[in-house]
């Protein structure tokens, strides 16, 4: 993503998921019900629990939609409006099933419903602004302890919508 491309500039070390599981022998066929690459969640977390025991030099992020599944410090969301979602993908050229698939699951927050244990998490809306913007406020988080670990309010699309 370009945050993740902004972050790397910025002297984080950025992998992503698919590499991950590329390196580890887990990454499995594309499915042809949305082009993907089926990735083993489970076993690549099993995979990168003992070497990621000790802490990193540096600052490692990891960019994809499953990384919130793998042993990590603070898991960063990336939330955007389903409506400017559904503007970007298509102009990325993205199939209508991928499109729409994508926009309900940021509709109905499906990141937060895959959320376990006491991990600091947090989202930041991506709809309007710039990326140095986004770039900002998570490099901010990221050098303040992930501090808050928990946002006070979640993004919700739905109440947005209907207000």
């Amino acid at each position: 993503s370009t945050v993740a491309q902004m972050l790397s500039d910025g002297g984080c070390i950025v992998v992503s998921v698919e590499s991950l599981a590329e390196q580890n022998s887990l990454l499995g066929e594309v499915d042809p019900a949305d082009g993907a690459r089926v990735i083993d969640t489970d076993a690549l977390h099993d995979a990168l629990a003992p070497e990621w025991k000790s802490p990193p030099e540096g600052t490692v992020v990891v960019d994809g939609h499953l990384s919130h599944h793998l042993p990590c410090d603070a898991v960063a969301v990336l939330r955007c409006s389903p409506e400017i979602l559904d503007s970007r993908l298509t102009s990325r050229g993205y199939t209508a099933e991928k499109v729409q698939a994508n926009c309900e699951w940021e509709l109905l927050g499906g990141a937060w419903n895959e959320r376990e244990g006491d991990t600091p998490w947090c989202e930041f809306d991506t709809s309007h602004g710039s990326v140095d913007s986004v770039v900002d406020s998570l490099s901010n988080w990221i050098a303040d302890g992930f501090k808050p670990t928990s946002p006070g309010s979640l993004i919700d699309w739905v109440a947005r919508m209907e207000g």
